[in-house]
Formats: C-alpha cells, sequence, structure tokens
C-alpha cells in the first residue's frame, strides 16, 4: 500500500507539473497584463518600468522556473489587477466554493443514488421512466440555461429566493460559512441545484444500468435460489456490486464540480474561486489563473487518490490479488 501511495504521488506531481507548463503557454496568449494595469495615455516607459519590475521581459522558461520555485515555497505571486497576494485570494474564495461543491456533491448522492437504485429496481414503471426522462433532460441542456430557468422561476416569478450572491455569513478564523444564516442558507439552494444537475443526472443513470447489469449476473440468480430475501439480494448484494464503478464516476464528478463551478458561479455572481478565475482571464491576471489551474489539479489529484484507496475498502477482490502478490 505505502509503494502504491509513494507511485500515485510522484505521478501526482508530475501531473501538476505539466499543467502549471500547459497554462502558462496559453496564458502568455491571452493579452497584455499591462495594458490593463495602466490607463491609455501612459508613457512607454511607465510601460517598460511596470513590465521589468515585474519580470514580464524575462524568456518564458525563466518566468515558469520562477512560477515553480515560488510555489514550492508557498508562493503564489501578487496579482496584476489587485495587487494583492494570490494565497489571500484564493484562501478568501475557497469557502465559497467548497460550499457550494459540498452541497452540490451531497445532492447528487442523496437523489441520484436512491433514485439510480428504484429505476434499475421498476425498470418498466412509469415512474421510473419519469425519472430517466429527467435525467436526460439533465444531461442535455447546458448548466447556464438551468440556472437562467431556475432564476426566472424562483427569483423573477416567485420571488422565493435570491437570484445571486451569497447571503450573510460568519467568519471563522479564515473560513466563512453561509450555512449557519438563513439568507446563507437561501442562497446556497438554487446555486447547488444548478451545479448538481448534471452530476445528478449522471449518477443516476449509472446507478441504474450497473444495477440490472449485477441483477443478470449467476450469484443473484443463485441468492434467488437459496431463497434469499428481495431486499438482501437488491441491498445486500446487488447494490454493494455497484459501488465500484459509482465511487469511481462520483470521485471524477466531484473534481468536475470544483473545476467546472466556473459557469454556476458566474451566472449567481457567487463569490467563489470561480468567479476570481473569470475576473482573471479577462483582465491577463497570469498569477491567478496558474495558481488557480495548479490548486484544481491539486483538488483532482487527491480525489483520485482517495478514490483508489476506497477500491480495497469497497472490492474484496482488490484486497486479496494484493494479499496473492505479497
Amino acid at each position: 500500500m505505502l509503494a502504491f501511495v509513494t507511485r500515485r504521488l510522484a505521478q501526482s506531481l508530475l501531473v501538476m507539473l505539466l499543467v502549471a507548463f500547459i497554462a502558462f503557454v496559453l496564458f502568455n496568449f491571452i493579452g497584455d497584463p499591462i495594458s490593463n494595469m495602466l490607463s491609455s495615455d501612459a508613457s512607454p516607459a511607465e510601460r517598460e518600468q511596470i513590465r521589468q519590475a515585474l519580470g514580464l521581459n524575462d524568456a518564458f522558461y525563466v518566468q515558469f522556473y520562477r512560477f515553480v520555485g515560488n510555489v514550492l515555497r508557498g508562493d503564489l505571486g501578487i496579482s496584476y489587477r489587485l495587487g494583492h497576494p494570490v494565497s489571500q485570494l484564493l484562501v478568501e474564495r475557497l469557502p465559497a466554493t467548497l460550499e457550494l461543491v459540498f452541497c452540490a456533491g451531497v445532492l447528487a448522492l442523496a437523489v441520484g443514488l436512491p433514485l439510480g437504485v428504484y429505476t434499475g429496481l421498476h425498470r418498466t414503471s412509469w415512474v421510473s421512466q419519469l425519472f430517466l426522462t429527467g435525467s436526460l433532460v439533465g444531461v442535455s441542456l447546458p448548466t447556464f440555461l438551468i440556472g437562467i430557468i431556475l432564476i426566472l422561476i424562483f427569483s423573477v416569478t416567485l420571488g422565493w429566493l435570491p437570484a445571486f450572491g451569497r447571503g450573510d455569513t460568519v467568519s471563522y478564523a479564515w473560513w466563512s460559512s453561509g450555512f449557519v444564516t438563513a439568507s446563507g442558507l437561501k442562497a446556497l439552494i438554487l446555486p447547488s441545484i444548478t451545479l448538481t444537475f448534471w452530476q445528478l443526472a449522471v449518477i443516476l443513470r449509472l446507478v441504474r444500468a450497473e444495477m440490472l447489469e449485477v441483477l443478470r449476473t449467476d450469484y443473484i440468480k443463485f441468492a434467488r435460489a437459496r431463497g434469499l430475501s428481495r431486499r438482501a439480494i437488491n441491498f445486500g448484494h446487488a447494490l454493494k456490486n455497484t459501488l465500484v464503478p459509482v465511487i469511481t464516476i462520483t470521485g471524477v464528478q466531484l473534481g468536475s464540480l470544483i473545476a467546472f463551478a466556473i459557469i454556476t458561479e458566474t451566472v449567481f455572481q457567487w463569490p467563489g474561486m470561480g468567479l476570481l478565475f473569470i475576473e482573471a482571464v479577462r483582465f491577463a491576471d497570469v498569477p491567478v489563473l496558474a495558481a488557480y489551474l495548479v490548486l484544481i489539479s491539486l483538488f483532482f489529484v487527491v480525489i483520485n487518490l482517495i478514490v483508489d484507496l476506497l477500491y480495497f475498502v469497497v472490492d474484496p477482490r482488490l484486497r486479496a490479488n494484493r494479499g496473492a502478490v505479497a
């Protein structure tokens, strides 16, 4: 196990370096940050002075080497647009994004898993067909359109929920939370539903497909022949054996929730890292862009490592193979 974790950590470090390199290559073509930092009547000498101070005249590989070295020391640089440390900006925005992703992820699992089991066990009922039709809509509609529709219905027409913002928050050291205030909880509802819609549909359809596949296997037929109850067969045997692919897709989707919360945060003006990234793109704020992508890649790496470790807990065949190799 230790060798496996060590190998995965080495691979993860290589992936993060590759992501940082690609980010630097791409961000060199998105615009000149000096044009956004200075007014249009700034002299060429002033522009050159700023470029020299920021190190923008250095070669690409020099800038990249400096960025990697600073990251290893915990320094993510200074935002060109705001003039604040990038690490401070990310820490300020991180709680909002993580709370939104947490609510969306819990909602996707809490609703998608039981609906997937139900549609797998009752595949011919009209209720199952209704759920499958709804999941098809969830997969097909783009996220921004779902958010706009929800705003139109629940904010503009009914006036029940806020259309933008995070509501009132309470600070605990560096963490700010909207879970403990009424306006914060109300503000979470629409963005969470918008962000989870696609992931919920994917989980529902995956669980249903896996349940149908497992219910056709020989050991389920033997369990029925032994006289086991339907509850024991469906939930003690069939559902348990669908968890490995579900864990895989859930881990990937959790990383996707963090990465693609950009759209939801933009629609609802949610003050998270995604909105910070969009603002950084507009101003060619390369330190923020590069740090954000490295942080997202770190989330993916950690989540995938946790998923791989969970395989050993869920699937006894992996533990048996490990013991045989040992």
